[in-house]
């Protein structure tokens, strides 16, 4: 296996976070960073990274998580600065001279990689990237760009589609993100017989690729008390907003009809959110708080003493980390059966001035599907 394209430069042009902080605070571009070596890794784990040379990155929620402070303990950097950053699609210049044999890509290749363990490290001309995961090869008709916007909301959409039943009616939250773009196309593909878009631009919903039989503006309806669908009810609701289960739970309390079926009448309520879109967790023990017990706690009251009341909850922890997913959702992209979804605010250049922008669109939670940073020509 050839481990190595050309010598690497020792320095490159990257995003540098200072701090924890606002992004305008914390960000700039600075084209004296260390280049990343796969000699960083040590011992027995090196032979499950490489180095890339980058074309895009994706912007993801986690970004931003990182950049504040509000996870540091669990995701935060080692020490400052940082180079910001997870999902990213770059060219392999390096690997390992015991990387796995059965890689299936090999240096020179396009590949696009999820991040692991925590978001950091893609956001320079180089970049390491753990190719034993989720990072798999680019086919050729699918653009870097393209390609960045799939690492970690492909699989998430993935796993969530794989949800969809043939002949469901679908209600989707946040059908405009970067995760509910792609569900909203793997809905069609697995057999939902209607599908419901709430989002902030209700006209893009409806449009190709999107296409929902019909969007909810939130700001203007609210659709957990329309009559329409009250008396025809949702099988799922895919929840990729949050706090969805606070109005159904309190809307079965009230004795008012719901928007979806009972878990006895094969309802069901699917979230990858917990019930606030932003948290905070400095410990092992907040983060079971946040996500482990209420999804226990809810997975199991209403598929027994609830079940008459309210859909069956289910929380999606943690994000498909195995390259199946990630090469799933390039298929469908290659095949023409998906779309990316990239904010037409970007690309953004890979300058200081770029990738606060970049930062701040995902950190206002309303990107149109991904926010893109373009760091090489293409």
């Amino acid at each position: 296996m050839k481990v190595a394209s050309t010598k690497l430069p020792t320095t490159m042009r990257a995003a540098q976070g200072r701090g924890y902080g606002k992004p305008k605070d914390m960000l700039n571009v600075m084209s004296d960073v260390k280049v990343p070596q796969l000699s960083d890794v040590s011992g027995k784990k090196r032979k499950d990274w490489a180095i890339i040379k980058t074309l895009t990155v994706a912007m993801a929620p986690g970004d931003c998580r990182v950049l504040s402070g509000k996870t540091s303990p669990l995701q935060g950097p080692d020490k400052f600065p940082y180079v910001p950053g997870g999902d990213v699609c770059g060219i392999i210049q390096e690997l390992d001279e015991n990387a796995p044999a059965d890689l299936p890509f090999e240096v020179g290749d396009t590949v696009v990689a999820m991040f692991h363990d925590a978001p950091r490290g893609a956001l320079g001309e180089y970049a390491p990237i753990h190719v034993t995961s989720a990072c798999s090869k680019v086919p050729d008709n699918v653009n870097p760009v393209d390609a960045a916007s799939l690492g970690s909301s492909g699989p998430a959409a993935i796993a969530i589609g794989d949800r969809i039943k043939e002949g469901d009616r679908v209600l989707i939250l946040g059908a405009g993100g970067g995760v509910g773009s792609l569900v909203c196309q793997l809905a069609r593909i697995n057999g939902a017989s209607y599908v419901v878009g709430v989002g902030r631009d209700p006209t893009r919903l409806e449009q190709k690729p999107l296409s929902v039989d019909k969007a909810v503006d939130y700001n203007e309806q609210d659709v957990f008390s329309m009559e329409e669908w009250q008396e025809n009810q949702f099988d799922l609701i895919i929840d990729l907003a949050s706090g969805g289960w606070l109005k159904l739970l309190e809307q079965s309390k009230t004795g008012n009809k719901s928007i979806v079926k009972t878990a006895r009448e094969g309802g069901r309520y699917v979230t990858l959110t917990p019930d606030e879109p932003t948290f905070e967790a400095h410990s092992m023990w907040t983060v079971l708080k946040i996500f482990l017990f209420p999804a226990l706690h809810r997975a199991l009251y209403s598929r027994t003493t609830s079940r008459r009341r309210l859909p069956a909850y289910s929380y999606a922890i943690g994000l498909p980390s195995e390259r199946t997913s990630l090469d799933r959702a390039l298929t469908l992209m290659s095949e023409g059966k998906i779309a990316a979804c990239i904010d037409p605010s970007g690309p953004f250049p890979l300058t200081t001035e770029g990738v606060i922008e970049a930062f701040e669109l995902q950190e206002s939670r309303h990107v149109k599907g991904k926010a893109v940073i373009q760091v090489a020509d293409m």
